[in-house]
């Protein structure tokens, strides 16, 4: 069934493309298109980088104009012929290959797998024709950090697009002579799904408002999320129509023959109010141009982006860095309106005190790699995150694993949470109300009383894993590994705050992990409650075949093999390395699984071997050092960097989920990587010459590489600040200290 529902999608993409193909070659010269300011660092950020490919394996990414760290995503949303919704091609909104735009939203998710937000999208039309779907060119269209425009031939428009924190500013060129409209569809959201409650309004001095309750993907696990706008035109509108009803409302906008002139729009959203729309829109943008807005949406990327300063000779690595780096942070939101307020999960207004309250945290994914990234150079960010993930469970009774908005998605599974909050502590981000989240991870590992938190937390107390037979289904063996993953980070934060019981308790909690080890097979396998493995057992089979077979083999993982699920014990390595028997049969079957990736970067199946693109398997290349084989720890990694990234439309191998991917490559290619949960770093393989790293403390960590090239992937000696570094890790006190750190290469590995 899977490859039948995948060759229809691709037969029709196909279609899609060959329309536009037509379409694009009969197109007449449009005006010039505007010239792309870029700065320093942004020159080499290509925001089209992940939008297209395998729909079920791409990025999921948008070139939408945003700032670091926005609420206003504004963007094309794109479609299939017609306006067709056949399959969830890319949840941002936008996918290279459809060759249609529905209009122009204001916000979206960012890689993630869910589709939600996609509000109050703005359609340019003119003369009497309905706005709909009106097909384009990537001949004539571009994008930068902060900006992004298309020319619309069909309506002879150029498009313009650029934000601010809250605010998102529209700018449309009509250049016939019919009249020039903008439809703003109040009820819009992503996908198939819905939005209610919707209303506008149109003041006697021509502001308008309105709102609506989004309830898409995850917004709809709650009870929904409202959403207000408050929006200015530069130009009066000469007429409006309001049409539909609260579940479908629009109002279209008439401002007559522009005959090549322009309209600019200003639109700023709130979650709690129009008032506090309107207060965003003006603090932000009250004053000032189109132009103004994009220079500063730019400036503030080129800031943002100069906190790693990089040299490299290969111009591929350089644009694939910096758009990683920019990818990492666009998510988490900022929820927080410029008054202070923001919605939180008890559906109530709160004030923020001394930080900004941040939602869209895809934590699941994030806590591997993202959030560590921000413990060296955005600590404000981390803090944010921190202090809201505490002020979400006050709000709402549990930490979660996948806040959206203003509620509990629930994605995924466990307590994800737990591995950010510890490893932060771990590395002194200690101003935050850390004994409330403590109390929290402890509750969630006890009891599960909220709608998240840990499903079948009884059996797993009880049993010491999560029987498959009494968890029919329901990923048994993948929950056991979390689990014990995220009570090994209890125990970590417990031994820090001195709670040395509570330690040992959930330490020993944190190798339950080894009751579904089955030492015959050597794989973490299902087990029913009598203590038997379950007899269906295949390494080969995905748990997204099992979705389609009869007979099940691997419901017992999350999103992946047995093979990709061996490798998940992040809390003790070297234990997992004995359940084993071993270094060497651990190393050896480690580097089967990586050769058996796929050969083809984010592809149809990825199969059942490495794929970086799936956060269970991310760490893997770097587990090699634990078992005494650095070098090829040093192989993988230069070879993941080299193959599973690049910079054309189809440059990630899965989901970027909130930044997952692009966090992976930022510190990968400059020589370290994260262990979850811990303050300490792999040593890798870097494949830049140097790079100089503003750490948030005010130091900076220079990095120099000495005799690297394509060929030359291992590492013969690594130092810091003149002295040799011993062993897989260096911690982050090291890195935090600043000064020079730096990487022998050579063409074979050290001995």
């Amino acid at each position: 069934m899977w490859p039948l529902i995948r060759v229809f999608v691709s037969l029709f993409i196909a279609l899609e493309m060959t329309f536009a193909g037509l379409f694009n070659g009969i197109m007449i010269s449009p005006a010039d298109m505007p010239e792309t300011s870029v700065g320093e660092y942004t020159q080499y950020v290509d925001p089209f980088i992940g939008t297209g490919g395998t729909p079920w394996t791409c990025g999921m990414l948008s070139p939408a104009a945003t700032v670091p760290f926005g609420s206003v995503r504004l963007g094309p949303d794109t479609s299939f012929i017609g306006g067709a919704y056949i399959v969830k091609t890319n949840t941002s909104g936008y996918y290279y290959e459809h060759a249609h735009i529905k209009g122009f939203s204001h916000s979206r998710l960012s890689g993630t797998g869910a589709e939600d937000y996609q509000i109050f999208r703005v359609t340019p039309a003119v003369g009497e024709k309905e706005a709909g779907v009106i097909p384009y060119s990537h001949m004539y269209e571009t994008a930068v950090p902060g900006y992004y425009a298309v020319y619309l031939q069909a309506l002879d428009c150029l498009v313009e697009l650029t934000a601010d924190v809250h605010t998102g500013v529209h700018r449309y060129t009509f250049n016939g002579n019919s009249d020039a409209r903008l439809f703003i569809d109040i009820t819009s959201t992503a996908g198939n799904y819905g939005a209610a409650k919707g209303k506008v309004d149109v003041s006697q001095d021509g502001i308008i408002t309105g709102s609506a309750q989004i309830g898409a993907a995850f917004s709809s696990r709650y009870e929904g999320l409202p959403v207000y706008f408050a929006a200015v035109t530069d130009k009066p509108v000469l007429s409006y129509e309001i049409s539909g009803d609260e579940n479908d409302l629009g109002i279209d906008l008439n401002f007559g023959k522009l005959n090549g002139e322009s309209v600019e729009m200003k639109l700023g959203i709130s979650f709690i109010s129009t008032e506090n729309a309107m207060e965003n829109l003006k603090a932000e943008t009250e004053g000032l141009t189109f132009d103004d807005v994009r220079k500063n949406a730019l400036a503030d990327w080129d800031e943002r982006l100069s906190v790693i300063d990089i040299k490299t000779e290969d111009d591929e690595i350089k644009k694939v860095f910096y758009t990683a780096l920019y990818h990492s942070m666009i998510m988490p939101t900022n929820f927080t309106d410029i008054n202070g307020e923001y919605l939180g999960f008890d559906k109530k207004v709160h004030t923020a005190e001394n930080f900004t309250y941040r939602s869209d945290m895809s934590l699941w994914d994030t806590s591997r790699t993202t959030h560590s990234l921000y413990t060296l150079i955005e600590p404000e960010i981390q803090y944010d995150c921190l202090n809201s993930l505490v002020e979400m469970a006050k709000a709402g009774g549990a930490l979660p694993r996948w806040p959206m908005g203003a509620g509990y998605a629930g994605s995924m599974l466990g307590d994800p949470a737990n591995i950010v909050i510890t490893e932060s502590y771990l590395k002194g981000f200690t101003d935050f109300d850390v004994q409330s989240a403590y109390e929290y991870m402890k509750k969630s590992s006890e009891v599960k009383d909220t709608k998240v938190g840990r499903d079948y937390i009884d059996l797993y107390n009880e049993y010491g894993f999560v029987p498959d037979d009494l968890a029919p289904a329901d990923e048994s063996v993948a929950r056991t590994i979390e689990y014990s993953w995220e009570d090994a980070a209890i125990a970590e934060l417990a031994l820090a705050l001195g709670y040395s019981e509570d330690a040992e308790k959930y330490g020993e909690k944190a190798m339950y992990y080894k009751n579904t080890f089955n030492p015959e097979t050597r794989y973490f396998q299902a087990r029913n409650s009598d203590g038997e493995y379950v007899w269906n057992f295949s390494p080969y089979i995905t748990s997204f075949y099992d979705a389609v077979m009869i007979e099940k083999f691997a419901d017992c993982y999350c999103e992946g093999s047995a093979r990709q699920w061996r490798w998940n014990a992040l809390q003790d390595i070297d234990g997992m390395i004995e359940l084993f028997g071993g270094e060497e049969y651990f190393v050896s079957e480690l580097e089967d699984f990586m050769e058996d990736a796929s050969l083809t970067r984010a592809a149809i199946d990825p199969g059942h071997g490495f794929w970086v693109g799936n956060q269970h398997d991310i760490h893997t290349p770097y587990l090699f050092s634990n078992a005494g084989r650095a070098d090829l720890t040093q192989k993988w990694v230069r070879w993941t960097l080299k193959n599973r990234f690049s910079d054309d439309i189809n440059g990630l191998d899965g989901n970027d989920d909130g930044g997952t991917l692009s966090a992976w490559y930022v510190f990968s290619a400059m020589g370290f990587y994260p262990l979850a949960g811990t303050d300490k770093y792999w040593i890798g393989s870097p494949n830049i010459d140097s790079a100089s790293i503003a750490l948030g403390n005010g130091n900076t960590l220079d990095i120099e590489v000495f005799n690297q090239s394509e060929k030359n992937v291992y590492v013969y000696s690594v130092t810091l600040n003149g002295e040799e570094l011993e062993g897989p890790y260096i911690t982050h006190e090291q890195l935090m200290g600043g000064g020079e750190l730096r990487f022998y290469m050579s063409y074979t590995p050290a001995k």
